[in-house]
């Protein structure tokens, strides 16, 4: 994998950064903690500056999003509710975890895209469900790039810093990612604790529940 990427980089200069991040997005084996610290080495070396590298590798993760994006907008939240009636099972999906999906991504969307591109494992599957919500193109497109923009600008500069050794830069990307992770659970639990308090405060202030003086 290494000298795949690394022979396409090599060849095809910051073309062939924005081709491999975009294949990144629909096949995540192909990592970009992979690619884009090679691409910090090599602006490291002067092969390009590291504007250009950032602005062709979120061209990339742009573009491998957007092909996702017309997917989930082709599927909609009803072909994927058939899909998990059908195969949930092994899936380990239900119905009602996708309606939930449904309201949770019609509430926080923009949160979701911007902050989903940081994490693991879900920069590439949130496109699909950006799709299905019919989240606006323009806004998917600027939360995308933005998210998309921060990650590829730690990951040039860690493999910038690190040079000769860029190879190693899995070993400091997973601090990043963990950090994310756990911005990501902190600000869900805080949510989710929110919530109940309104429900609490609004379960107490039920007026069906009061005795009014003219009642009595």
């Amino acid at each position: 994998m290494t000298e795949w990427a690394t022979s396409i980089v090599s060849s095809l200069g910051v073309i062939g950064v924005a081709f491999l991040i975009a294949v990144e997005n629909l096949f995540p084996p192909i990592p970009s903690e992979l690619i884009l610290p090679l691409t910090g080495f090599l602006v490291g070396r002067g092969e390009f500056s590291f504007t250009v590298a950032l602005i062709a590798a979120t061209a990339g993760a742009v573009g491998g999003a957007l092909a996702l994006y017309a997917l989930g907008v082709w599927l909609g939240w009803d072909r994927l509710r058939s899909l998990v009636r059908r195969h949930g099972t092994w899936l380990m999906v239900t119905e009602d975890d996708v309606d939930k999906a449904d309201r949770f991504f019609d509430r926080h969307g923009a949160k979701v895209v911007l902050f989903g591109r940081l994490a693991p494992g879900v920069r590439s599957v949130v496109s699909i469900p950006a799709g299905a919500s019919g989240m606006g193109l323009r806004r998917f497109t600027l939360y995308t790039a933005l998210g998309s923009a921060v990650w590829n600008a730690a990951l040039i500069g860690i493999g910038y810093a690190l040079g000769s050794n860029w190879e190693n830069a899995q070993s400091y990307t997973r601090y990043f990612e963990y950090g994310v992770l756990a911005f990501m659970a902190g600000s869900v639990t805080l949510f989710v604790v929110r919530r109940r308090s309104e429900r609490t405060k609004r379960g107490r202030q039920d007026p069906s529940q009061e005795i009014h003086p003219h009642t009595r």
